[in-house]
């Protein structure tokens, strides 16, 4: 395959393979320095109760389990749930009963793609013991992620109803916002470097499309066009190798429920 040093390679077709198992294969990887970091910030380790928010395939919570937490999840999407559960985790569909019960609430994926992420972090205050921590996490300003070059075509193609852009929450300040709106103690924050590296355009192509970040641009436009935009936008991130290679920055805020 030629690289960004050559002749642009023409673009990977549009592929059948279920987004959740290239979610679980490909993409999910690429956020574990930001997984384990909230893990470390947040002390998880014997003894603590943690609920991970959207968990999606489960990496974070197979992490913190490693740590020996008791971990839960809540995945609303059936086959990443179905996933995370081979993986041996206890993950629901939806929302337990009033009553919380976890000293850690983690937030990593659904505030990408909420519509209100007011809404999810009052969910997670909601689950939260008092005197737990909720962590909510984003991406960090678009000069910070190089990804931001490829989620333009997400914008671009999404027709009239824009999709939600996971770059809005750009900040510790954003975040910290979100918190205080739920009720929530804002008591640390961080940085975290995470590059999304793949093997291949074809990998980067189809971990990129996993993310849901371009679904609405695929349900306006269709997945052809939308997969040869995303795979020319990713020719400059092309190594000689044929590797390719972002580099991207997130932020994350911990909250305690007082």
């Amino acid at each position: 395959m030629a690289s960004a040093h050559g002749t642009a390679p023409a673009p990977p077709r549009p592929r059948p393979a279920s987004r959740a198992r290239d979610w679980a294969e490909i993409q999910e990887r690429t956020l574990v320095p930001l997984y384990e970091a909230v893990h470390e910030r947040a002390a998880v380790g014997p003894g603590t109760s943690l609920l991970d928010l959207g968990c999606r395939s489960g990496l974070a919570l197979l992490l913190a389990a490693g740590r020996g937490a008791q971990v839960a999840g809540l995945e609303p999407d059936p086959e990443l749930r179905e996933l995370a559960r081979a993986r041996r985790l206890a993950v629901a569909a939806g929302s337990p009963g009033s009553s919380p019960a976890h000293r850690v609430v983690t937030v990593f994926e659904p505030l990408r793609m909420a519509e209100e992420p007011h809404r999810v972090a009052r969910e997670a205050a909601r689950l939260v013991l008092p005197g737990g921590l909720v962590a909510l996490a984003g991406f960090g300003p678009a000069r910070d992620c190089q990804s931001a070059a490829v989620l333009e075509v997400a914008r671009r193609r999404s027709g009239p109803r824009r999709a939600p852009d996971p770059l809005r929450l750009g900040g510790a300040g954003e975040l910290a916002a979100l918190a205080a709106g739920a009720g929530l103690r804002v008591v640390a924050s961080g940085r975290v470097s995470c590059p999304f590296g793949y093997p291949d355009l074809d990998s980067a192509v189809r971990g990129l499309l996993a993310t849901g970040w371009f679904d609405a641009a695929v349900a306006y436009a269709g997945e052809a066009p939308v997969t040869k935009e995303v795979a020319e936008a990713l020719h400059p991130f092309t190594r000689a190798d044929d590797t390719v290679r972002m580099a991207n920055g997130f932020r994350y805020v911990l909250a305690e429920r007082t």
